[in-house]
């Protein structure tokens, strides 16, 4: 049996269940406790919990982020949430220096159950500090997990499982998905890491997308199957583990590839995937692989301007479109 719940109503059920199925999980942040956190992620725990275990923090990332490092090293599992990704940066000498290396460092010993759960993304008209995608900072790092969730279903899924992992998880969400709604089990659910999901079956064009892209990506491949044209929306759900398989399995279905994503195209995660694909897929492939990609700029505060600045569902029409027909617009360009 399923409900239908929101993604921020699947991510405190995760949390719930785990911190009643073990006593050392814990949760801090800013404004997580009072307050059930800014997007009521946390609603509720407190209360049943209490302030050991659900607690506030001031306004300090580095320090948040340097107690949780800590305290999963001395054998807790915390969770930190940090209000926007743009904050992590103050926390990166803890999460690549020490939390990433920590297992490695002690000869495959130590262990560091350590979650940052976290959102980025534009939309809002939060500007610049408030609006970046910056996974692909932790998807070079060696040491780290990173979990981009579509749906809530597996926002409950994956977040239970990270909180079972003895590895640190970049657990990185949205702030346009929390209100979104969709199906999930009831009981215990569980989504593994490196496992991607198939979100719309389609034959002509492999289409890879995550987090708020795969909505978009879901909205595009609608208005095009009205053109006849048949596109597969493919979800990693996890970036580390990439589940390549189910990428390589599409590509040599459909033999052409799309890459969404909203952080900026230079040095991004599609880029590496798509490196991977034509290394591993090449003669698979019957056209150039087409990204589409936030434009390299700061998120403008202009709602229009941020809007311009990050991909569309026209943009990745656009992009379908040169890839089933690139022989159209290369002509075109060479005009």
């Amino acid at each position: 049996m399923t409900r239908e719940i929101m993604y921020r109503e699947a991510l405190r059920e995760a949390i719930d269940e785990e911190m009643e199925r073990n006593k050392l999980v814990f949760i801090i942040g800013e404004g997580i406790a009072e307050r059930g956190g800014s997007y009521k992620v946390t609603e509720g725990l407190l209360a049943k919990y209490g302030s050991l275990r659900v607690r506030d923090t001031p306004i300090a990332e580095a320090g948040m982020i340097g107690v949780g490092v800590g305290a999963a090293i001395a054998g807790a599992r915390p969770i930190v949430e940090i209000l926007y990704i743009d904050f992590a940066m103050l926390g990166m000498d803890m999460i690549v220096n020490q939390a990433a290396k920590f297992r490695l460092m002690t000869g495959g010993d130590g262990r560091v159950p350590f979650v940052m759960r976290t959102q980025g993304g534009a939309g809002g008209g939060v500007a610049a500090q408030h609006s970046q995608s910056l996974e692909a900072l932790f998807y070079h790092i060696p040491g780290l997990k990173v979990v981009m969730p579509s749906v809530p279903a597996d926002a409950k899924g994956l977040l239970k499982y990270a909180l079972r992992q003895d590895d640190p998880v970049m657990f990185l969400e949205h702030k346009h998905l929390y209100m979104s709604k969709g199906p999930v089990p009831d009981g215990e659910h569980i989504v593994e890491f490196g496992k991607g999901d198939i979100k719309r079956s389609g034959k002509d064009v492999t289409l890879i997308a995550w987090s708020n892209m795969i909505p978009r990506s879901l909205e595009a491949a609608e208005a095009l199957a009205k053109e006849g044209i048949d596109v597969e929306v493919v979800d990693p759900r996890t970036l580390v583990p990439l589940d390549k398989e189910l990428i390589l399995t599409s590509v040599a279905k459909t033999n052409r590839v799309v890459i969404v994503q909203e952080a900026v195209r230079r040095g991004g995660v599609a880029s590496d995937i798509a490196s991977i694909i034509q290394e591993e897929a090449f003669y698979d492939l019957d056209a150039p692989i087409e990204i589409v990609a936030g434009l390299n700029i700061p998120i403008p505060f202009n709602l229009e301007l941020e809007k311009a600045s990050v991909p569309q569902k026209d943009d990745v029409i656009a992009a379908v479109k040169r890839c089933l027909h690139p022989e159209q617009f290369t002509a075109r360009a060479a005009n």
